[in-house]
């Protein structure tokens, strides 16, 4: 499959939980909606992965790891690495109930709605180096 096709399903899957992230935080679900943050930014940095390397992204929730692999890492700024090593405990889905308790405790509508801008911000961020890459190709 071309590039531009990969990556065009993980921008399907982005668009959808995104909505999502914006609904669960409307009705109150602070856990839900950073979770789907989380899922935001990890697949949008699968997107990048994609348009910038043949092979798939690698099978991890760490977006550390998946922009370094593609080398996006260097390109950001600190305040966007210091996001993804936050979000990284916001990785729910197969977690225990206490580790989610415990991540659910710590979120509020004020910080869950900063989790949600900083989200929004950097997949625009990562939309225009997607856009970069795929005029170059």
């Amino acid at each position: 499959m071309a590039n531009k096709e990969r990556a065009e399903k993980w921008l399907v899957l982005v668009a959808e939980d995104l909505s999502v992230a914006e609904d669960l935080y409307k009705t109150g679900h602070w856990l839900y909606t950073s979770f789907m943050c989380h899922q935001v930014v990890e697949k949008t940095l699968k997107c990048y992965w994609c348009v910038c390397r043949e092979d798939d992204p690698p099978y991890t929730h760490d977006h550390g790891r998946i922009a370094k692999g593609c080398g996006l890492y260097t390109k950001m700024n600190d305040e966007q690495k210091n996001f993804l090593e936050g979000i990284k405990r916001l990785n729910i889905e197969a977690r225990y109930q206490e580790f989610k308790d415990d991540v659910a405790r710590t979120l509020n509508r004020e910080n869950t709605a900063a989790i949600l801008e900083t989200t929004k911000q950097m997949h625009a961020w990562l939309l225009e180096r997607i856009k970069e890459k795929l005029s170059i190709r």
